[in-house]
């Protein structure tokens, strides 16, 4: 690490599936820099798969939040107008439902009508937390339980939990009291996941102390692809510089099934890599 190069570390999976990888840095600049520089522009600023990047305010009305700057595009809108629960789309039975009330005469309702859904899901996250987030419609009978995997995915993390419960608590309980030090901000992100525009919805909290910060990122709605994730960025103070510690649990239905253990193999190194990315970009974004 003090020569550079991004050290990776095991993580523990616990579900068929998740996908879990960890990796770490040494950066030159303080944690205090570090922290300040992720807050400011987010993981946008190292995440090239990222097109665009909204806040949602807590103040955001449907009319503000159709506002935010978000394109489907016009392949994505067609798709949505026939939408079948399966695995293209992560949607609720009943949002299924309220798209296939549109025509194919009406195809500019389409994105604003996936904004309005978009919408009523962060409503709902606010208030409910985790177990409010609706179920993804797989057909026939299936789904997939978002909300359970990132119940998980906190559950299964014993550095907050030994070293920061209070922080542990409030992420895991949501909505719930917060520090008066964290700082919490959600953002509706437009991503580029295996070649399509992906809507996602994270939701944030940053807490920073003088000896050093931690981020804890959640994504409760993802479009497609992929069902939902948790990063985890902690920096410690070291040597005048930083040593960053990046955790990241995301949960697909693309790895269950017949040859489940090697498309967990490929998938999580697939990840790994882009993290690596993601920190060799923060790095020469501060040098």
């Amino acid at each position: 690490m003090e020569q550079g190069k991004v050290v990776s570390f095991q993580i523990t999976e616990n579900d068929e599936k998740e996908l879990a990888a960890g990796v770490a840095i040494y950066i030159s600049s303080t944690p205090a820099k570090v922290i300040e520089f992720l807050k400011n522009r987010g993981m946008a600023s190292v995440d090239t798969e990222i097109i665009s990047q909204s806040i949602i305010s807590p103040q955001t009305t449907l009319n503000t939040f159709n506002e935010l700057y978000f394109k489907l595009g016009r392949k994505e809108e067609t798709d949505l107008l026939t939408a079948k629960p399966g695995s293209k789309f992560n949607l609720s039975t009943q949002e299924f439902k309220t798209l296939q009330t549109i025509n194919s005469a009406q195809i500019d309702l389409i994105s604003r009508t996936y904004k309005e859904i978009l919408f009523d899901r962060w409503q709902i996250y606010r208030t409910e937390g985790l177990k409010g987030i609706a179920l993804y419609d797989r057909g026939a009978g299936r789904v997939s339980d978002p909300g359970k995997e990132l119940r998980a995915a906190i559950l299964n993390n014993k550095v907050l939990v030994n070293h920061l419960p209070e922080l542990y608590q409030t992420w895991l309980n949501y909505p719930a009291a917060m520090s008066t030090d964290a700082e919490e901000r959600f953002f509706l992100i437009n991503r580029q996941v295996e070649n399509r525009p992906t809507a996602v919805l994270l939701h944030r909290i940053i807490l920073a102390e003088d000896a050093g910060g931690i981020i804890l990122s959640r994504q409760f709605y993802v479009g497609h692809s992929y069902n939902s994730n948790q990063l985890i960025i902690g920096c410690l103070p070291y040597r005048g510089g930083s040593l960053i510690f990046y955790t990241n649990r995301t949960f697909t239905d693309q790895v269950t099934g017949f040859g489940g253990g090697l498309k967990q193999s490929i998938g999580r190194e697939q990840m790994r890599r882009r993290m690596d990315r993601h920190l060799i970009n923060l790095r020469n974004a501060l040098r």
